[in-house]
């Protein structure tokens, strides 16, 4: 059975077209359209709700020591008050179970946020507590993002990149955030159920745009960010992805440590790059990478890119093909001329 967002009110309000995502009927898009709120994110600022997404409250005096022999980056990089992007893998192989926010609230306390999907097997892996139903999560994303929540709520507002506060929005307690999903600037909020609608309309009515999950996925793959199922999950690594920054070799060991030093030692069969293709047509997951008249990888996202105006597609595909070289992606038996090139596809100041 889905579950429902605590604004799934506010969203059909607004005519939204719902669809199901991680076990969660959510926003797709609202009545001015994906590519609308995919712009308005990257030159204003505008609304998603993810509630979808998993809160985790692990805490106590050996809170840390458990998050630490679980997860692959180090905690001693930051301190209370800041966020930190991690990966938990799989003993066996490596593979990325979940790829997790891990928010530190205070000295013994933290909330991991996993994907909607995958709440259950991070508890099973590291415990906690699984605080997702108490609360709504909104993240504001925009070169604008910060200056509209002034208007009304300017604490949250001065959270910068990566920390974490508590924060009182008209004597409501929320947790405020300097993360997001998008490559823009921005916050996002998490708020008790009963007043998540008014946080909702306070944010419209200081002229943030609602967007739905559509744009909330073209602007990650803009921003070469990666999505659990497709860049990320069963027989992908971290060293596949191309994610190794977020991988601590000096702290010790932590879950799927062994696996993941064999793979580097023997080095990856594939790596994820990003791919630019000519014209307007839509590269999609799942298609072959063509070089020389053979394959070397496969499509993991693609799509149109509202600001490049072509299409653009992460892929993985054989290590020893680099930046600059020419390929194809097999859309349907026609081929879609692309190159290799730097991600993120867009890049933000």
């Amino acid at each position: 059975m889905l579950k429902y967002s605590p604004l799934d009110a506010e969203h059909r309000a607004l005519d939204a077209r719902m669809t199901p995502f991680g076990g969660w009927d959510m926003p797709l898009q609202y009545a001015g359209g994906t590519l609308s709120e995919h712009l308005a994110c990257r030159h204003d600022a505008v609304v998603f709700d993810v509630s979808h997404l998993g809160t985790v409250r692990v805490e106590g005096a050996h809170a840390f020591d458990i998050l630490q022999k679980s997860l692959t980056n180090d905690l001693n990089k930051i301190a209370p008050g800041r966020a930190q992007y991690t990966h938990l893998l799989d003993p066996t192989n490596a593979s990325v179970l979940d790829d997790i926010i891990v928010w530190w609230i205070a000295d013994q306390v933290f909330d991991v946020m996993p994907n909607a999907s995958n709440t259950d097997d991070v508890i099973a892996a590291i415990g906690g507590v699984d605080t997702t139903s108490t609360r709504a999560v909104l993240a504001v994303q925009g070169p604008n993002a910060r200056t509209k929540v002034a208007t009304f709520f300017p604490e949250a507002a001065a959270v910068g990149k990566f920390k974490v506060a508590q924060c009182s929005w008209n004597g409501i307690a929320c947790t405020v955030a300097g993360t997001g999903y998008t490559g823009e600037q921005g916050i996002e909020i998490a708020i008790p159920n009963a007043h998540a609608a008014s946080l909702w309309q306070a944010l419209l009515q200081a002229g943030v745009q609602p967007s739905g999950l559509g744009a909330r996925d073209t602007l990650r793959l803009e921003a070469g960010l990666p999505l659990h199922g497709h860049e990320l999950g069963h027989g992908i690594t971290t060293l596949q992805a191309n994610l190794e920054w977020v991988v601590s070799w000096t702290k010790g060991d932590f879950i799927g440590r062994a696996a993941l030093t064999q793979e580097k030692q023997d080095g990856v069969a594939r790596v994820l790059r990003g791919i630019a293709t000519e014209g307007r047509r839509p590269p999609r997951a799942e298609c072959n990478v063509v070089a020389n008249g053979k394959v070397i990888g496969v499509v993991t996202s693609g799509n149109y890119s509202p600001i490049l105006e072509h299409g653009i597609a992460l892929a993985l595909i054989e290590p020893s093909y680099k930046v600059g070289d020419v390929v194809a992606i097999d859309v349907r038996g026609s081929e879609l001329p692309g190159r290799i090139v730097e991600l993120p596809f867009v890049a933000k100041k």
